[in-house]
């Protein structure tokens, strides 16, 4: 007997990367007006418009399948490697107020919509990390469960700053600043542990590899809003640069993948990375490198945007895994 396809039973919490691209790449635009003027700030508030409106349709999905499947909300919060995607919800809309500020915008809106988001991201943090502790399915820390989207839950922490300092709550910000900056670390060593052990995660989930360049490069633009010397900026900036070209090499493996949405997770840490080169480097020859960088994840989330669209209609996404991402301990070498 046939069953009748339910795409929305499908849609994941990682389907919140798209907010977390669209959302940096417009502050990435927003720190490029120093250098292309005005029509960079405009850029970034449609950008950001974007974004917005993304986000308002995904919660709105994600609340009616969590009504008509809340099955797959619970499979999703006990899997391996997508329940740390949980994070993208509260990131994403992070990055929308840290948008909307970065446009000269503020008010007790914005400022609650920051407090669910920042308390929201804290909560998830120590529930995922909690399961640490577990033993038996669903807790420890197996190989599976060791990949790149590991740093989600960290990071999300980092970027708590860069919308909380201006919104006059830096203590609170530099709280939860140090929590991502004191685990971003420790989840780089267990990577660094299972590729030593296991070799690559799964084929599938090889995009999420450029999540090494996020942590750097978000810790380096809260910095800057703490006004902590530059030399420590500059710190983490060479650290996310350093993570594109270790991660570089992997994009002919990369486009030779069928598009998903993991292929998303290459979006954010490029934009975060574009726009910490520009606050650096708004005038000299480095501007160039950080005009170059904008050109470049501009051109990657177009083609992201389309081949979700792609996907969209010819049925290819919001389907069944063919393959668990979580199956497969390593890769064979190209």
């Amino acid at each position: 007997m046939s069953t009748v396809r339910s795409p929305l039973k499908h849609l994941a919490p990682g389907w919140y990367a798209m907010v977390m691209g669209l959302a940096g790449l417009s502050l990435a635009w927003h720190a490029a007006a120093p250098v292309l003027g005005d029509g960079a700030g405009a850029g970034a508030l449609v950008i950001g418009a974007t974004a917005a409106l993304v986000f308002a349709a995904l919660l709105a999905a994600s609340l009616w399948r969590l009504h008509r499947h809340p099955d797959a909300w619970a499979d999703d919060l006990k899997h391996p490697v997508r329940h740390v995607f949980l994070a993208a919800v509260p990131i994403a809309l992070l990055l929308l107020v840290t948008a909307a500020v970065s446009a000269g915008l503020g008010g007790p809106v914005l400022e609650a919509l920051w407090w669910t988001a920042s308390l929201l991201q804290l909560s998830i943090t120590a529930w995922v990390m909690s399961r640490w502790w577990r033993s038996g399915p669903g807790g420890g820390l197996p190989w599976a469960s060791l990949t790149p989207a590991l740093f989600i839950p960290i990071v999300g922490n980092v970027l708590v700053p860069l919308a909380g300092v201006p919104l006059g709550r830096a203590e609170w910000s530099a709280a939860q600043f140090g929590i991502g900056a004191l685990f971003w670390p420790v989840v780089l060593v267990l990577l660094l542990v299972r590729l030593a052990n296991q070799g690559l995660w799964s084929k599938r989930l090889l995009p999420t590899t450029f999540i090494f360049i996020a942590p750097p490069a978000a810790i380096g633009l809260s910095a800057l809003r703490f006004g902590i010397t530059p030399l420590v900026v500059w710190g983490s900036w060479g650290a996310a640069l350093f993570a594109l070209l270790w991660v570089t090499p992997l994009l002919r493996r990369i486009a030779d993948q069928p598009f998903g949405m993991a292929h998303w997770g290459m979006s954010f840490p490029m934009a975060a990375f574009t726009a910490l080169t520009l606050r650096l480097a708004p005038t000299g020859p480095l501007s160039v490198l950080g005009i170059t960088l904008l050109a470049a994840t501009s051109l990657l989330i177009a083609a992201l945007v389309l081949a979700t669209l792609r996907g969209l209609r010819d049925g290819s996404l919001l389907a069944p895994e063919t393959v668990p991402i979580s199956a497969g301990a390593g890769m064979a070498p190209a």
